[in-house]
């Protein structure tokens, strides 16, 4: 049975990433803190993975190593059991879930992002299109992350160097990610800088997550 997911970036005001801090930061913590999740970090920034359209290929036919790698990576990008909770309102007592307490509470389409993917990851998409040393530049913990509208402001340099690319960049990066887009739909190699943009010239704050919506 396939599954749907959805990386959504939201944009907030202070007090209400305040209201957020306690419930979402500790469940980031835990997915960095897990116990295979920096190994996994670690093995793919050291050995990055090939082009997207030779995976199967390595799957069926190459070295066990290069089948550890891809499918380490598979792991590190796809939404994490803490964070899940969220969203399927088990992290409280009080029921709280991101679909109605969060992203309904943003009233300007502008100030949400969102990727929905049937049977894949919009963060995998984008990371392997960034590469490791872009991706590592994006704060918080594969596409999960909580952010002041000060934390915006401090991070924006970085994530501009991470998804800012000059034209021959942006070719190679479009011919890594994966995922097939409607007409006018926003991609991930665009969404996640325009939010950023948005919040650091609006004073507000962010918030993102990834998860399996059904």
């Amino acid at each position: 049975m396939g599954i749907t997911t959805a990386w959504a970036i939201s944009a907030h005001d202070d007090t209400f990433i305040a209201t957020l801090a306690p419930r979402l930061r500790p469940l980031i913590a835990a997915e960095r803190a897990g116990p295979e999740a920096q190994e996994r970090w670690d093995r793919w920034r050291r050995r990055p993975l090939p082009d997207h359209r030779t995976w199967w290929d390595h799957f069926v036919g190459h070295t066990s190593e290069t089948v550890q790698d891809l499918e380490s990576f598979l792991e590190l990008t796809a939404s994490g059991e803490h964070v899940q909770k969220m969203y399927d309102g088990l992290s409280s007592d009080d029921g709280f879930c991101l679909l109605p307490d969060v992203w309904e509470q943003v009233g300007d389409p502008d100030h949400l992002f969102v990727s929905v993917q049937s049977k894949e990851y919009a963060v995998r998409s984008l990371f392997h299109a960034l590469g490791p040393d872009r991706a590592a530049l994006l704060p918080g913990w594969c596409g999960n992350f909580l952010l002041t509208s000060a934390e915006v402001r401090e991070t924006r340099p970085r994530v501009e160097a991470a998804l800012g690319f000059t034209p021959q960049e942006r070719a190679a990066a479009e011919d890594q990610d994966w995922l097939d887009y409607g007409e006018g739909e926003e991609g991930v190699l665009d969404g996640p800088l325009r939010m950023w943009r948005l919040a650091a010239e609006e004073g507000l704050g962010l918030c993102g997550v990834s998860v399996v919506v059904y």
